[in-house]
């Protein structure tokens, strides 16, 4: 089935990516207007008619988070109730998803509490990139389009004509990431294996794998404080490596990150524009990739009730 109009809104969290996305898909963006009330309620209008439309609402929700998120459920909702066919929640970058189990007693599971929210409020499908863990999926009663931003990144990393190339996982839970990598790339694979001792702090206390004088390439789905990925390019060029690369997905960027990133031993770090990043809190060495092509093709497969998957088989 196809539906006979293609509707693209914008959130106030990431107006740039949904412009070109639009662009991507040679199409205007949504006429909408999402503002305040005095007190800070979020307020919504739609100036386009989506009545039978295929309306996808482009949202991360990235610091700060719960005005976005909020956002997100009351365009959902506002576009729902006018009448749109189908709603599809694009969320190039999902908060809340460190809490996806309980770990301990007495702590919430709250990626499953907002993807409860995100169906609740009325979206049919949901389209993300790279999720913190895979398994988050399965929280949802709707259908969710998962997309790896690897196709985005490998042309750029490729680029650099690394030799000895070795990819690193900073962490033990990033070790399926880093396979995908490693495999396209056909190079090595090497793992820092870290303890967290707090929400904001972490010890390595091993290096499995071989890195001296090899070039590094650090993958995780996300940098937030910097802690994590800026020891582990420590821990790789004490014990010989060439050169260190570092590359996120989601570039969260909170508390010292960039002065972190600033002060590590690394030639470059590279993230993607799925959250929106001022000057100001650019690192000196940052590249950005855009997702809006991988994105633009994906809104384009479902419209179309096209596979998804079809885009990115050869990248498996």
């Amino acid at each position: 089935m196809t539906f006979h109009r293609l509707r693209v809104f914008a959130g106030n969290a990431h107006p740039e990516l949904a412009s070109a996305i639009c662009r991507e898909l040679v199409i205007d963006p949504g006429e909408a207007v999402v503002g305040r009330f005095p007190d800070g309620e979020i307020d919504m209008k739609v100036n386009c008619d989506v009545r039978g439309a295929d309306c996808f609402v482009v949202q991360p929700t990235c610091p700060p988070v719960n005005e976005n998120l909020v956002e997100l459920l009351v365009m959902i909702d506002c576009l729902r109730r006018a009448s749109a066919d189908r709603i599809t929640a694009v969320v190039p970058y999902f908060g809340y998803a460190r809490k996806d189990r309980k770990d301990e007693g007495r702590v919430p599971i709250t990626a499953k509490l907002v993807a409860n929210m995100i169906t609740g409020a009325g979206a049919d499908r949901v389209l993300t990139v790279d999720l913190h863990a895979a398994q988050i999926q399965g929280f949802f009663d709707i259908p969710v389009d998962h997309l790896y931003a690897r196709p985005a990144f490998l042309p750029v990393v490729r680029q650099l004509g690394l030799e000895d190339l070795v990819i690193v996982s900073p962490d033990v839970g990033g070790v399926k990431l880093c396979r995908a990598y490693s495999k396209e790339l056909e190079a090595g694979l090497a793992i820092v294996d870290k303890r967290r001792v707090s929400g904001s702090e972490t010890v390595v206390e091993h290096l499995v794998g071989e890195v001296a004088d090899k070039a590094c390439l650090i993958v995780d789905d996300l940098i937030s404080t910097g802690g994590s990925i800026t020891d582990a390019a420590r821990v790789v060029k004490e014990n010989g490596a060439k050169q260190v690369y570092l590359l996120a997905t989601h570039a969260v960027f909170c508390g010292p990150a960039v002065e972190r990133l600033d002060d590590a031993p690394i030639e470059r770090v590279f993230f993607s524009n799925s959250i929106p990043l001022p000057e100001e809190r650019r690192p000196n060495k940052a590249e950005t990739v855009s997702l809006a092509p991988m994105l633009a093709k994906a809104i384009d497969s479902i419209h179309r009730s096209e596979s998804v998957s079809r885009l990115f088989q050869k990248r498996k």
